[in-house]
């Protein structure tokens, strides 16, 4: 059990350390990844995006529901976006930086970025207000998504790149180093998914700045945990993408949307 934990910077390798660390505990945090005029620069994105969502009126993205939600003026916007990388050049060109192919062995043999794959780039805005309705997330898994994909439970990995600092206080995300090794049984039934929210004893909060990079194994048990704070100061803004091996899933405007997607609020 470990109740903190050492950051590292990423590099065009990865050394035997950070490897080591990834490999014992299943998560890893690199600092300053990228600077405060880019980590602007993807949010000033994100809000153009946003905009065209919300005047096409637009429900899915190749067949993954768009979260919409309420500002803190009560203004529309959107929660969660998938595949942003698709609708930005910001955001496309943000995966061209060559550390993230340092990245990929974490993942095994001919791992990729999934750009096209799962939910593609995932970004997420969380908001504490009085119509917030994206505020937390219960402990999952996302090895869960391959079953219900109905497809073998390969490695996937989740790059996180935070866009917003937080503090203990603002909740986040909060990881139980070593549940990656868990067996399928573990992977199931230890919590219940996306319904259990409490704390657990042997969690550890991920506490980034803006412009940190996190990725964690999918198989790892994880949860956002909701802000203490109300208002503007509860905002945070991350993005999530996936790194996988295995057959190549790529969906388009005509995939349908997975079973478990049906249900508002499970998705991250």
């Amino acid at each position: 059990m470990i109740s903190s934990y050492k950051t590292f910077t990423l590099t065009e390798q990865l050394t035997a350390e950070q490897i080591d660390f990834f490999n014992q505990y299943g998560f890893i945090h690199f600092k300053k990844f990228i600077n405060p005029e880019t980590v602007s620069s993807i949010i000033d994105a994100s809000k153009q995006v946003q905009q065209k969502w919300i005047d096409n009126d637009l429900q899915k993205i190749n067949g993954v529901p768009i979260k919409y939600g309420k500002d803190l003026d009560g203004s529309p916007i959107v929660q969660r976006f998938a595949f942003i990388n698709q609708h930005h050049q910001t955001l496309s060109g943000l995966l061209l930086d060559p550390r993230f192919n340092s990245l990929l062995p974490l993942a095994g043999d001919e791992a990729r970025l999934g750009t096209e794959e799962k939910d593609g780039m995932v970004f997420n805005h969380y908001i504490n207000g009085p119509e917030s309705k994206f505020t937390k997330m219960g402990w999952h898994t996302d090895g869960l998504r391959d079953i219900f994909y109905g497809a073998k439970l390969n490695p996937m990995l989740n790059v996180g790149i935070h866009l917003s600092t937080l503090q203990p206080e603002n909740g986040g995300l909060k990881i139980i180093p070593g549940t990656h090794k868990q067996n399928i049984y573990q992977m199931l039934f230890r919590k219940k998914y996306f319904l259990d929210n409490k704390a657990d004893p042997e969690e550890v909060s991920i506490n980034p700045e803006a412009g940190d990079l996190t990725i964690h194994d999918g198989r790892l048990w994880h949860r956002v945990a909701e802000s203490s704070i109300r208002g503007e100061e509860s905002r945070r803004r991350v993005i999530y993408i996936p790194i996988i091996a295995g057959k190549y899933a790529p969906k388009n405007e005509n995939s349908p949307t997975v079973f478990y997607q049906r249900f508002a609020g499970i998705v991250k």
